[in-house]
């Protein structure tokens, strides 16, 4: 009774809907998009774009710094942090990463129908839910010692990596509340907020590490510490701008148990898009594996390692891209305007080609001075060159498949998403590069080209799935969703 009430109350919207669908649909059957709403959704998404790149960055930065100032602390302490530090992203920050991410497709389409109050209560269950998942995920870093002895590592590594998180739990719970807050806001197109507070939270960091790790005494513990305090202290602020900005005085009422209802809905998009996001990021971390395993591996791994380095650099382009077109995508598609969340689509892929080629060309431009940055070895420096070109021609994939697949949040298609990305890397990458690497012994370069056939097959199926899309009746499944999750008595006219 109560989702055909819904289903009614959804229906006295139609009209509305309607009409815009077929004025839109006019407009774009007669060819009528005009020079201006172009250069104003280039406009938008690059705004969005922007802040939303230096988040990632800074937030990035976080992790780089306190294993930069390990380092300092000996040979041992490094390996131990830097493999804690990979641990936690596989078994924790990804998950996490992964589930918010449905709040792309919740708070996006609720703000763009105007329901404005739902967006506190899709961050408050999706916070209940990430708390919860995290107590299991903190257990796991617990025994990260034992997990990594059985995993055949090296005992004294293994040893340092499970100190290392085990100091480093607290920001575990601290970083699923950042990822709910920062979708919250970004969904609303409040993007400057978060870059400020990830500049102070990043700059404040550096302090910390330094205080923590060489003058109170904890060592590299102390900068497992940094980590949570600089995590928490991001949460902190964030959730003070939220509770006392005018920006989110219609989208943040206060806590309610509205947010109690409909989780298993909510439950249904986040582990897909968990699945999602984990498939992808496991597959990189399976190369680095792999390369241990190859002919003369600490070359291959260095390498190897360079590279990931430098693509993960880059890659914050192309996802700054990817969060600016969900936002746009959810938020035209919850407001009844289907084809302008298309133009959206079409304008995003031609700004991820040009910066694909631009970024492609410096890179192939420096290959043959870039390892230098990394590393004095003449052989480190010519292998380095090699792999440039063919890490170009993946970063143009990369950021084609990073705008199609922020394309895929906005729609909710995370189900489908998750999918692709298991074919992708898990039928036809992972098993490619093992071919091109150990049976026509290609060695490091072949685990690249694994990725790029893996990137080849994820580009190819989501852009057959966007061209082929219903942009109407995703608006329409976009309205169904928004108004299914908001109760009778809260809807507003």
């Amino acid at each position: 009774m109560e989702g055909e009430q819904q289903h009614q109350n959804a229906s006295l919207y139609s009209p509305l809907i309607e009409e815009g669908l077929v004025v839109n649909e006019k407009q774009s059957n007669l060819g009528e998009i005009e020079r201006s709403e172009v250069i104003e959704e280039v406009k938008k998404q690059l705004w969005l774009a922007g802040p939303l790149i230096s988040v990632t960055l800074l937030n990035f930065c976080l992790s780089l710094i306190s294993v930069m100032f390990v380092g300092h602390l000996g040979e041992l302490a490094l390996s131990g942090a830097s493999m804690a530090t990979s641990f936690a992203t596989v078994t924790g920050f990804s998950l996490l990463v992964g589930m918010a991410s449905a709040l792309d497709t919740f708070c996006g389409q609720s703000y763009g129908a105007k329901q404005h109050r739902m967006l506190g209560i899709h961050l408050q269950r999706a916070m209940l839910i990430l708390m919860t998942v995290s107590i299991p995920l903190a257990v796991i870093w617990a025994n990260t010692r034992s997990i990594l002895v059985f995993l055949g590592q090296d005992s004294e590594i293994a040893a340092e990596a499970g100190e290392y998180a085990r100091f480093m739990l607290p920001s575990l719970f601290a970083y699923g509340l950042l990822q709910c807050l920062n979708r919250f806001l970004q969904t609303q197109n409040i993007v400057f907020p978060m870059m400020f507070s990830s500049g102070v939270t990043t700059l404040l960091h550096i302090l910390v590490c330094w205080l923590l790790v060489f003058k109170s005494g904890l060592g590299n513990k102390g900068a497992a510490v940094a980590n949570s305090i600089s995590y928490w202290l991001n949460v902190t602020i964030l959730s003070l701008y939220v509770k006392f900005s005018p920006s989110c005085a219609k989208t943040w009422t206060g806590f309610s148990k509205e947010a109690l209802h409909n989780i298993p809905s909510f439950v249904k998009l986040a582990i897909p898009s968990a699945v999602m996001v984990c498939l992808e990021m496991w597959s990189f971390e399976f190369m680095v594996l792999l390369s241990g395993l190859l002919p003369n591996p600490k070359l291959e791994t260095s390498v190897l390692s360079i590279c990931l380095n430098t693509s993960a650099a880059v890659w914050m382009i192309p996802f700054g891209l990817s969060g600016a077109v969900s936002i746009r995508v959810s938020n035209e598609l919850g407001a009844g305007h289907p084809w302008t969340a298309r133009l959206a689509v079409c304008v995003v892929l031609v700004v991820a080609i040009v910066e694909g080629i631009l970024i492609g060309a410096v890179m192939i431009l420096v290959r043959n001075i870039w390892g230098y940055a990394y590393s004095n070895s003449v052989e480190v420096v010519k292998y380095v060159a090699m792999m440039l070109p063919i890490l170009a021609a993946s970063n143009f994939l990369d950021g084609l498949q990073c705008v199609l697949s922020g394309t895929a949040r906005g729609c909710g298609w995370q189900k489908i998403g998750a999918f692709v990305n298991l074919g992708s890397y898990y039928i036809v990458g992972i098993p490619s590069a093992i071919v091109f690497a150990f049976v026509l012994h290609i060695g490091g370069k072949g685990l690249w080209l694994g990725i790029i056939c893996a990137l080849v097959v994820q580009v190819c199926s989501l852009m057959i799935i966007t061209i082929r899309t219903d942009w109407e009746k995703e608006a329409t499944k976009a309205t169904d969703r928004v108004y299914n999750s908001v109760a009778p008595e809260s809807l507003v006219s």
